[in-house]
């Protein structure tokens, strides 16, 4: 190495005999948009790997809700994503429950069915404002604690929009994309210091989005299923999973990658 060169620090983690690389015990999430849809699985499924999970939504009795349905190791924080001044302590809140935050998923979104020419500038600043300023204050707010302790992990709730053109979701699109650039950037800023930093791709999963998405146009139901390899649409868990994957021990070689998690639409023709 030449003198000069700073040598990357990395996380060793070794996996004894018999352990197993997928589980979060002592890992503490801070899941955005955990009231429902992918944000609920991907609570429910890292509750499940061992972690205790912080559950950040708009609505409370949904969230209460929710937290009780997965047990005594999750808990909730009210909170709006597009709120920024609100968010350093909506991260003291959530800490307050369980400790510092190690996961943070940036889930939260809002979808806007509309081609370019009839989005509005309001409509487009609005879609931007969740995914992409909400997902960047949030990962200002928990990033200092995470380097600090040289361990963390963010994953950004992407899309099959962030890969390739979809018709009629001109602002999603674009704020689906931006939320890639954040990560490869993140990635090469903050992993030399032990934070990780990837993204999830779903396809086409069975929530209320989709539905709503699909609502009224039963040939691009068809035409979807058509394209997807698997030929169903995925569920819930199925995304779940895979941030319990990117979390864990199994993927401590894994940074600034995307996932998709669409049943092969990204590669079907």
């Amino acid at each position: 190495m030449s003198t000069g060169e700073m040598k990357p620090t990395t996380q060793s983690v070794t996996i004894a005999s018999g352990d197993n690389p997928f589980r979060l015990e002592g890992e503490i999430a801070l899941i955005t948009g955990g009231g429902t849809g992918l944000g609920l699985a991907v609570a429910r499924c890292m509750a499940s790997a061992g972690a205790r999970v912080v559950l950040a939504g708009r609505r409370a009795a949904l969230l209460k809700k929710a937290a009780a349905a997965i047990g005594p190791q999750a808990g909730f924080v009210v909170c709006d994503v597009a709120r920024f001044k609100d968010t350093a302590r909506v991260v003291a809140r959530a800490e307050a429950l369980f400790g510092p935050i190690t996961i943070l998923v940036n889930n939260a979104g809002v979808h806007l069915k509309k081609p370019s020419l009839e989005t509005s500038v309001e409509e487009f600043l609005a879609v931007l404002q969740t995914h992409v300023l909400g997902s960047h204050a949030l990962t200002r707010a928990v990033l200092p604690g995470m380097l600090q302790r040289r361990h963390g992990s963010i994953i950004f709730i992407a899309s099959m929009a962030s890969l390739f053109g979809v018709p009629n979701v001109f602002a999603y699109g674009a704020a689906k994309s931006a939320c890639l650039g954040m990560v490869r950037a993140l990635a090469t800023e903050v992993s030399p210091s032990g934070v990780r930093v990837n993204a999830i791709a779903p396809g086409w999963i069975e929530t209320n989005m989709t539905r709503q998405a699909m609502a009224g146009d039963p040939a691009r139901k068809r035409r979807i299923l058509a394209r997807t390899p698997l030929g169903r649409f995925g569920e819930p868990d199925d995304v779940g999973a895979a941030a319990v994957y990117l979390c864990s021990p199994a993927a401590k070689f894994v940074t600034g990658a995307v996932l998709p998690v669409d049943g092969g639409v990204s590669i079907g023709f």
